[in-house]
């Protein structure tokens, strides 16, 4: 099979084509020769262009399109969620269908149901977000339902959501750098003491997810894909980070005050244009303040599903 992909140069990405490629021709998207190279060394072949104006013509002769390209920077400015979660997603989905690309596989998120609430025990019947006081979550939840709109089987054009939640494991760029920094610079505490519960997601379980998606599922759903049972985020968390050799500590901050705290001073950024973003954000506060518990009983009836490595072997792979 011959699939397009982007965000190739990222961590799902770049897991997405280093799992696939033995087996499927991937062509990704790239804007740069740093791109190129991150791409080519994983398996892939780098197609230079841009999300934003993308010709069909990028896109022939591919079977599917897996979409992994977002912005996901939780500071920035507002206006970039937009045009690329949402009108760059929609965008690629008309280049795809002009294309007569078979199937499109979005890479989604459960940030696109939340609006600052505690989400537990939840599937797939929970509602998107879509005016959620968040732009990261508001955009994904914009984009996922374009894309689940847009499937038209009648017309041979299939669309698929795949939502993961708190990707890890192997070539993580965000959870274990970001917080091993905070740490490095006596800047990390625990939130409710890391008492809180949630799901995870595994790099390895997603891609697993995702080339299921190349020839399962019913077509203009959505799919939640984890680990296991939830656990309290203290107990992935510390762990993770000691694969690093990082001792997150026992510091620890109330909810209520890191909710509060970022709902002043993110507007007082956004206010003065700071470019680089406050002590927390407002979305970073409310999500990893709030229990995430997932069940995945969808995927693993419709995709045939189940996770491929558990949370325990995971982290015992990166300790070793």
């Amino acid at each position: 099979m011959k699939i397009f992909l982007t965000g190739g140069s990222g961590f799902v990405g770049g897991a997405v084509i280093r799992a696939l490629a033995p087996a499927h021709e991937i062509v990704a998207l790239s804007r740069s020769s740093a791109s190129d190279k991150a791409i080519e060394a994983v398996g892939g072949v780098a197609r230079r262009g841009d999300l934003a104006d993308l010709p069909a013509g990028a896109l022939e002769g591919a079977d599917a399109v897996i979409h992994c390209a977002a912005y996901v920077e939780e500071w920035g400015p507002l206006k970039l969620y937009e045009k690329i979660n949402v009108e760059g997603t929609k965008h690629l989905l008309k280049a795809a269908r002009e294309a007569g690309v078979k199937r499109f596989i979005h890479i989604g998120t459960e940030a696109a149901l939340f609006h600052g609430q505690h989400m537990r025990d939840i599937d797939e019947t929970y509602p998107l977000a879509l005016n959620s006081p968040f732009p990261y979550s508001r955009s994904k939840a914009r984009a996922e339902r374009a894309v689940r709109e847009a499937n038209d089987p009648a017309a041979g054009f299939e669309t698929f959501v795949i939502r993961p939640r708190l990707v890890w494991g192997p070539g993580d760029k965000t959870v274990l750098p970001v917080v091993a920094a905070m740490a490095a610079a006596g800047k990390f505490a625990w939130i409710d003491g890391g008492a809180l519960m949630t799901s995870t997601t595994h790099i390895d379980n997603l891609t697993h997810a995702i080339g299921l998606a190349l020839t399962s599922g019913k077509s203009g759903e959505a799919y939640f894909v984890v680990d296991g049972p939830p656990v309290e985020f203290r107990r992935f968390l510390a762990p993770y980070l000691e694969t690093a050799g990082v001792a997150l500590g026992g510091r620890s901050v109330p909810g209520w005050l890191v909710r509060g705290l970022s709902n002043v001073l993110e507007p007082l950024w956004r206010l003065v244009g700071a470019k680089s973003p406050p002590p927390m954000t407002r979305f970073t506060a409310h999500i990893m303040s709030r229990d995430c518990t997932i069940r995945d009983d969808k995927a693993q009836g419709e995709l045939g599903y189940r996770p491929v490595v558990s949370m325990e072997e995971g982290l015992k792979h990166l300790a070793a």
